[in-house]
């Protein structure tokens, strides 16, 4: 399997490379569940919570500033994928757009097919993080969270919710699926923060 699908990171990316991973000779695609179907016709994303409510459209995303990424991706599986290429929407841009309550300290990330995931405010409004419409120059399949994502580089990548479908702000911390599941709270991959046990 490691020879086949994944290697040591050589001497010059190690310093890259979070403890215990290996880098994927391609993308692999880890979905627990069916693999949501939705069209950028169809798709929403909602704010609630302990925010005003509001429903975006996907034109009202790609409206937005447009960036591109590129970020280090890791996945609690133990396998990275280092200078991936992404194309979409800071999320300090989607901040700017929102009435947040100052009482609001974290957020569930609300998804297609009913997945979940948690993190604390403070994780999330960093500049390095965005939602991803595209992939390496083609429009996000799928697969990979199509048509958007949110991706949050610094956290393990089940934080970077596929097929996400709104946020919910909230003044406690609230775990989603993976969290009551085992996964540590937080997932970060430089502490090896994989599990909660």
């Amino acid at each position: 399997m490691i020879g086949k699908f994944f290697h040591k990171p050589a001497s010059e990316e190690s310093d890259r490379v979070p403890p215990g991973q290996y880098l994927a000779k391609g993308f692999p695609v880890l979905t627990y569940g069916q693999t949501p179907q939705i069209s950028t016709e169809d798709w929403e994303f909602r704010v609630w919570g302990l925010a005003k409510e509001i429903i975006f459209k996907w034109s009202d995303f790609v409206a937005m500033p447009q960036q591109d990424f590129t970020a280090d991706f890791h996945c609690v599986t133990r396998w990275s994928k280092l200078d991936v290429k992404w194309t979409g929407v800071k999320v300090t841009d989607l901040m700017s757009k929102l009435e947040v309550d100052p009482k609001a300290t974290h957020l569930l990330e609300h998804c297609y097919g009913g997945y979940t995931t948690n993190l604390p405010l403070e994780d999330f409004v960093r500049e390095e993080n965005f939602f991803a419409h595209s992939l390496f120059g083609e429009p996000l399949p799928a697969e990979h969270g199509g048509p958007m994502r949110l991706v949050i580089p610094h956290l393990y990548a089940w934080k970077s919710a596929k097929w996400i479908s709104g946020l919910e702000f909230l003044d406690h911390e609230e775990s989603g699926f993976w969290e009551r599941n085992g996964y540590h709270r937080r997932g970060e991959p430089w502490a090896e923060e994989r599990y909660s046990f």
